[in-house]
């Protein structure tokens, strides 16, 4: 069963989130390190999945204003991948913020999961960390 946690900068949770960070970006997708840790980190509000009380996913949760959140280092351990994780995760950021839009920078290869959770794509790719994004925002009902 999927348990899904939040947590703040500096607290149990987050350091789970942050180790698994780590391991997605910075050992597989060859992220630098300087680039995996940023700001964002303190004022987030970090999502952690666990199955079994193992952690194995994480995304992050950042307002941008009253009225929209970004989402960001949406992360799933390789060998719990494809058990629905992300999309438990991105479920439990979505409730956590009703009425709220949503913007997130999705890697290529991840569109068509985004896309399946409400989310469109807006403007060209553009590289972060040395991977090509694209930028991608999902309106809330109330903004439709």
């Amino acid at each position: 069963m999927i348990e899904i946690r939040t947590g703040i900068f500096g607290d149990e949770i987050f350091a789970a989130c942050f180790a698994i960070r780590w391991t997605v970006f910075v050992e597989e997708q060859n992220v630098p390190a300087h680039e995996e840790r940023d700001a964002e980190d303190q004022a987030a509000v970090h999502f952690l999945a666990l199955i079994d009380d193992t952690p194995v996913a994480t995304a992050r949760a950042t307002h941008r204003s009253p009225h929209l959140v970004k989402l960001s280092r949406v992360a799933v351990l390789k060998p719990f991948r494809g058990q629905g994780l992300g999309e438990a995760l991105m479920t439990a950021a979505h409730n956590a913020y009703p009425g709220t839009d949503f913007t997130l920078n999705a890697q290529l290869h991840a569109l068509p999961f985004y896309q399946r959770l409400g989310y469109q794509a807006e403007g060209a790719a553009f590289d972060e960390a040395g991977i090509a994004h694209r930028h991608m925002v999902r309106l809330s009902s109330s903004s439709r």
